[in-house]
């Protein structure tokens, strides 16, 4: 299904850069190559599922519907609109602004509700019920997985170019689309990478499902890192994260606000909380790590002006290190 994906996304999606920086490496203690998903389409690697989930419709489907903090919601807004469907997007109210701003640009509609009294996937049953439209989940989709599963195509061929065959692939975790997608394909073409997730501190549901061997809940809510603040892995993606992914890593708040002032120093790469995680685990998190190189996703840049604001006013890294 990634292959096959693969395909319908030639000449839609961008094949991202791998990136690099001596100064990163240093801070790392060893090789960190980038790969840069902030740059995809509607600035996140969600763009990939989206357009994947899209495509594999019917030609009869009236439209699509979608539930997301942000990133989903445009991959999906903009990927319907290139397929000609109408999109209804349902998003928490206290999701950044630009990534509600910039779902309603891309043509959907916003449902806006109040994640800590509405039930999110009861309002969008209810909606696709009312309105016939196809629902497409943020994570727990075999399509989305699969269009996310080719960003890890891209890392094995991108990677074995520099030389690398073996490293750990640090990845930016939520439900854990992305990071199940990416494990799958590495684990066809390059088996001597291991992924592992990587979240926030108080968001580790991951992490804590991983070490305990079952699914561990957290109750969901708002946080800094918002694209990747799910409370539980999906019923899809935890088999798939049990069975190929390492020990997850936890970074904390000042750590990802000191990864996202470093990629914009060391790469211009504009980076949101969320899609710096990966980074910061490690830059940061350097004993948790084997290998002379890791590889780390940075999987979004939809990041609001106040909150880069206050990443480029911490500084690049001191409180990060004195946290670690």
């Amino acid at each position: 299904m990634i292959e096959v994906a693969s395909l319908r996304l030639q000449g839609h999606a961008r094949r991202t850069p791998l990136l690099s920086s001596p100064f990163l490496d240093e801070i790392a203690g060893r090789k960190v190559f980038i790969k840069a998903e902030c740059l995809q389409h509607t600035g996140s690697f969600k763009f990939r599922g989206a357009w994947s989930a899209v495509t594999a419709l019917p030609d009869d489907v009236r439209g699509v519907i979608a539930f997301s903090s942000g990133n989903h919601a445009q991959g999906v807004a903009y990927a319907a609109g290139l397929r000609g469907l109408n999109a209804v997007i349902i998003m928490p109210h206290d999701a950044p602004a630009i990534k509600i701003a910039n779902t309603r640009a891309l043509g959907a509609e916003v449902v806006l509700y109040d994640r800590a009294s509405e039930d999110r996937d009861a309002l969008g049953a209810a909606l696709a019920a009312e309105r016939g439209l196809s629902l497409i989940q943020p994570f727990d989709h075999p399509q989305v997985i699969a269009g996310q599963g080719t960003t890890g195509l891209e890392i094995a061929q991108q990677a074995a170019e520099h030389g690398v065959t073996s490293a750990q692939v640090l990845v930016c975790c939520g439900g854990g689309g992305l990071t199940s997608g990416i494990a799958l394909a590495l684990k066809r073409h390059a088996p001597d990478m291991q992924v592992r997730p990587v979240e926030p501190e108080g968001f580790d549901d991951v992490t804590k499902s991983l070490t305990s061997g079952q699914v561990v809940t957290h109750a969901l809510r708002s946080g800094l890192c918002d694209a990747i603040v799910t409370p539980a892995p999906g019923k899809l993606t935890w088999p798939v994260l049990k069975r190929l992914c390492g020990p997850g890593l936890v970074v904390s708040d000042a750590q990802a606000l000191a990864a996202m002032a470093l990629a914009f120093e060391r790469l211009k790469l504009v980076v949101e909380p969320g899609g710096a995680v990966a980074l910061a685990a490690a830059l940061f998190l350097p004993e948790q790590i084997t290998g002379d190189s890791v590889i780390v996703t940075v999987s979004g840049g939809n990041v609001d002006r106040a909150v880069f604001q206050r990443a480029l006013a911490g500084g690049t890294g001191d409180d990060a290190r004195a946290t670690a």
